[in-house]
């Protein structure tokens, strides 16, 4: 099968449980480091899908790969070629789609329930699941496009997912493993400890305290969604 191609925008935003998920599948795929600096696709119609990771950015930002991403993104629908984006990216084809990017009424740092959509397409997606506990790390929200269906939603942000029939977008983060988590934790201590008047925001003890038994159970659920979402993939 053709590759699955990723697109990362930061450092420490990788694809995490994603790359063993794939690797574990015996999945091929290609990561393309937006954040050194690395060339955009002219198509991406050599792949057999598209993730997008997550970044410090805002997709509103003047940024030289955003418009050709965003065009990349719309080239992956006409082709019916599925994508899947994680917080960033989830912005990023909402964005791509006719939606908007806003400011959230709050941020939200670290583990917080999301419940999952009455609706056929979320029970598709998440089977018997009413609600789970998510990772979270944000400061905006995405509109959802036309024609897609609402998935997640959390106390402090109502859309947390949506999905267009095979095309998947995160704005909780469902790919994170316990070493992603302490990183972001040290890079982002400023901002978390700037922001925990939010009730959306736990302390950096908090986020990282029963770390392995909360990844653990996040990984689960991943690997389910992310096996359905891989069952639209053209082989």
């Amino acid at each position: 099968m053709k590759p699955i191609i990723i697109f990362r925008y930061a450092l420490t935003e990788g694809a995490g449980f994603l790359i063993d998920f794939f690797d574990k599948k015996h999945i091929p795929w290609r990561l393309l480091k937006v954040d050194a600096g690395e060339q955009l696709p002219l198509s991406v119609r050599e792949f057999s899908a598209v993730v997008l990771m997550g970044g410090t950015m805002s997709v509103n930002d003047d940024l030289p790969w955003i418009p050709p991403m965003l065009a990349l993104i719309r080239e992956a629908v006409e082709a019916d070629i599925p994508l899947l984006g994680h917080c960033l990216g989830g912005q990023l084809i909402s964005k791509a789609l006719g939606g908007s990017v806003t400011k959230n009424a709050l941020k939200e740092f670290g583990w917080g329930e999301v419940s999952v959509a009455d609706n056929a397409e979320a029970k598709r997606w998440f089977g018997a699941l009413a609600k789970f506990q998510s990772f979270h790390w944000h400061g905006e929200t995405f509109s959802l496009p036309v024609g897609a269906t609402h998935l997640l939603s959390s106390a402090y942000c109502q859309n947390q997912a949506f999905s267009l029939g095979k095309h998947l977008a995160f704005q909780c983060h469902i790919e994170m493993t316990a070493e992603m988590i302490a990183s972001w934790c040290k890079a982002g201590a400023h901002e978390v400890n700037a922001a925990l008047a939010s009730p959306g925001v736990q302390s950096l003890q908090e986020i990282q305290s029963q770390l392995e038994s909360r990844v653990a159970a996040l990984n689960l659920i991943a690997e389910a969604v992310y096996t359905r979402w891989l069952s639209g993939l053209a082989q």
